[in-house]
């Protein structure tokens, strides 16, 4: 099938938004019908999907709702595709990053009459502002996870260490634990991994780009942009020993061997580190006692600038049941179902279930982390950046020991004509 350009996209969209009439009852939709809901990677827990599941179809006798899981590798250029077509899915969950790009296309159904009803004010707003665009509100919140980091308690102390509390003490930390356990990395970091450079960028008072007189300009090659971007460098050569051109998915399998001692990932990755011997991907559960976490620090103490994961979830506007979609939305969005995020680590879509999180170390931490929490820039274009690959080509050529100021001159202006084009 031909891909559409996100500008093709938001035609199509719009035409097939046009040739229908507003509202359900108008148009004429059938009283049942078969919800297809797209859920990406494993974050969301199968105990939620269940949930999910079988409440809609008791509250809908006569329908169906499958779950079809996606992977984040690619997932723009698929929901770009798919969107599009005549047999797009009803629900989709949308990276916050990538969210714009689709309001902004008019590839999701206007939910702005529908605001209070699914939480309205009681929901994340940093995301409801991803999710809207022009004024009307087309993606709500799913759930956030603040970046932690996690490491084993053990390997710390036998270094002779302690949880650092700068941005240079984690940086020392890191290569302390490499030098002292040869073969392992004393902070796991994959090339491919730019989400983890941010608060490098942010602590040292760089920014990724920045929208002046009317446009965009990426600001990585900048003085306060380079600094972080050398530590970056630093991290990557001297405390870390994973692939220079590896992803950074399933982070538990090096931890759970033992070559990972410290990996700064999403707040859901201890439920992955934690995950029984017999589960589809298992982690080592017998390590509980010795899994240690806090949030990175930052340049001067208390908590690091970290990138704010997480997800949108929003109806396609080429769903065939836009109504029931919204029905299976408000279950999304229900306290019951968002209160197995939290149960899990992941930080829910509401503010009124925060304490859903628990008071562990980890729900500690991540409370720390979600107050400087940051987003990348709000473009309706920059999924685009993402997709194009250019920011992974670019760390990985970061730890392969490239020139940090040359490479970021020419990553700002491939995210320009991006951005600007």
């Amino acid at each position: 099938m031909r891909k559409l350009s996100i500008a093709a996209l938001g035609v199509v969209a719009a035409l097939a938004l046009a040739s229908c009439s507003a509202g359900d009852s108008d148009s004429g939709e059938a009283a049942t019908g078969d919800l297809r809901v797209w859920l990406v990677g494993t974050d969301t827990p199968q105990e939620a999907r269940d949930y999910l599941i079988d409440t809609f179809e008791a509250e809908n006798p006569g329908s169906t709702l499958t779950i079809e899981e996606q992977a984040w590798g690619g997932l723009v250029d698929l929901l770009t595709t798919n969107l599009s077509g005549s047999d797009s899915p009803d629900i989709v969950e949308v990276g916050n990053t990538q969210a714009a790009a689709f309001t902004s296309a008019g590839a999701f159904l206007d939910l702005t009459d529908d605001y209070t009803a699914l939480g309205g004010d009681d929901l994340l707003p940093g995301f409801v502002e991803a999710g809207s665009y022009d004024g009307k509100f087309y993606a709500a919140p799913l759930y956030s996870g603040s970046r932690l980091v996690f490491y084993k308690k053990d390997a710390l102390a036998a270094a002779g260490l302690e949880v650092p509390t700068t941005l240079d003490e984690y940086i020392s930390n890191g290569e302390a634990l490499a030098e002292a356990n040869p073969g392992a990395s004393g902070i796991w970091w994959p090339g491919q991994d730019w989400y983890n450079a941010l608060p490098f960028i942010w602590e040292n008072g760089g920014e990724v780009a920045t929208f002046e007189d009317g446009a965009w300009k990426a600001q990585f090659s900048s003085a306060e942009s380079i600094a972080g971007l050398e530590q970056v460098q630093e991290v990557m050569t001297n405390a870390s020993r994973a692939p220079k051109d590896a992803n950074e998915t399933n982070p538990q399998v090096g931890y759970c061997e033992g070559t990972t001692l410290q990996l700064s990932a999403p707040s859901w990755v201890k439920w992955s580190i934690l995950a029984p011997l017999d589960a589809e991907t298992p982690g080592c559960p017998d390590e509980e006692a010795n899994l240690g976490v806090y949030a990175m620090p930052g340049m001067d103490g208390g908590a690091a600038q970290v990138f704010a994961g997480g997800s949108n979830i929003a109806v396609s506007a080429n769903s065939a049941h836009p109504e029931l979609a919204k029905k299976a939305l408000a279950i999304i969005l229900s306290d019951e179902f968002q209160s197995i995020y939290g149960a899990n680590g992941l930080v829910p879509a509401k503010l009124s279930l925060a304490d859903t999180l628990g008071t562990d170390e980890v729900a500690v931490a991540i409370s720390e982390a979600a107050g400087a929490a940051r987003l990348t820039p709000a473009s309706p274009k920059w999924a685009d950046v993402e997709a194009s690959g250019a920011l992974t080509d670019f760390f990985v050529q970061i730890a392969q020991g490239g020139d940090v100021s040359s490479l970021a001159k020419d990553l700002d202006a491939k995210i320009d004509s991006i951005l600007n084009g």
